[in-house]
């Protein structure tokens, strides 16, 4: 995973989280930045007349916020990690994105909002903006106290066309293959399928059972062909294949509750260059089901609907 150069860990966040990205950031040789986003509230900052001397209380509660992430930060210098802090004010999500566009960060990192688990979604609104609108892959943790990943799961859909889907492919299955390496984790791949118009056939009177049947074993060598081809294209090695037929939706989220994936990475589908179309229904559908680790990447040539802040 030796592609990041500039690292945003998102605070708060848990211990775990911190170290892994202290850990990350080492490794790539990347600056690390700790950014704290505060939500605005209504209450105007203003001023406050202590005698003479006028004080800014923006600015006040700013330098209280920096000495906090520096206090933070201290455990990971061990590390020989120097990691710089940054306190930004502002609907948090934004701040967040505005912050990556300036300062080209190429990976963001936060731990999950919420506990997960049956009646709790793991993701919360910060991230799951991010997901949908940050142009950088973003890293969500879950908390734990696992200090590596054991089964990492890789979503790819070779049935797409045109090179910005095809980078999208490449970049799910580097990031996970060069994940697995580093957490010597089995690396599974899984790709959801199914066959056009199958339910209207067997609706359909005159179509023998045998003949469908026929179609979907064609079907489902067909795209195991594809996949193949992609994998080899990428020298993709040392994997686990889960060629499932069914709603992507349903049954990757069933997989990764079978297997007991530690980190999903999948794609958020986009219309290149269009602001505001980037995550797809079902990536959505995914990400509201599962409960483990997220890495969410986008294809090559996406753009932010946020706009960069004029200075």
């Amino acid at each position: 995973m030796k592609r990041f150069k500039n690292i945003s860990l998102i605070y708060e966040c848990d211990d775990s989280t911190l170290q892994r990205a202290a850990l990350l950031a080492k490794e790539n040789r990347a600056r690390l930045t700790i950014v704290h986003a505060i939500k605005e509230t209504n209450n105007s900052w203003g001023s406050l007349l202590i005698g003479q001397k006028s004080i800014n209380m923006q600015s006040q509660f700013q330098e209280e916020q920096q000495a906090r992430l520096k206090e933070f930060v201290r455990s990971v210098k061990s590390l020989g990690v120097r990691p710089s802090t940054r306190v930004m004010i502002g609907e948090p999500f934004l701040e967040i994105i505005r912050d990556v566009i300036q300062n080209r960060r190429d990976l963001v990192i936060m731990t999950a909002e919420g506990k997960g688990g049956i009646r709790q979604r793991l993701f919360g609104s910060t991230s799951k903006w991010l997901m949908r609108k940050c142009p950088s892959p973003v890293l969500v943790l879950k908390p734990s106290r696992k200090k590596q990943f054991r089964r990492i799961l890789a979503a790819i859909d070779p049935e797409v066309t045109g090179d910005a889907h095809d980078t999208l492919n490449e970049l799910i299955l580097q990031l996970a293959t060069s994940l697995a390496i580093r957490e010597n984790a089995q690396l599974h791949i899984v790709h959801a399928w199914s066959l056009l118009g199958e339910s209207q056939m067997r609706r359909m009177t005159g179509i023998p059972d045998v003949d469908i049947d026929r179609a979907l074993r064609d079907e489902a060598n067909r795209r195991r062909k594809l996949i193949e081809k992609l994998l080899l294209k990428h020298s993709v090695e040392h994997y686990l294949l889960h060629l499932i037929k069914g709603d992507a939706a349903t049954v990757i989220p069933q997989l990764v509750a079978k297997l007991g994936i530690d980190l999903l990475t999948i794609g958020t589908v986009c219309r290149i260059g269009i602001p505001g179309f980037i995550i797809g229904n079902t990536a959505e559908r995914v990400l509201d089901a599962v409960d483990c680790s997220v890495l969410t990447v986008k294809p090559e040539g996406f753009v932010s609907p946020v706009a960069p802040e004029v200075s």
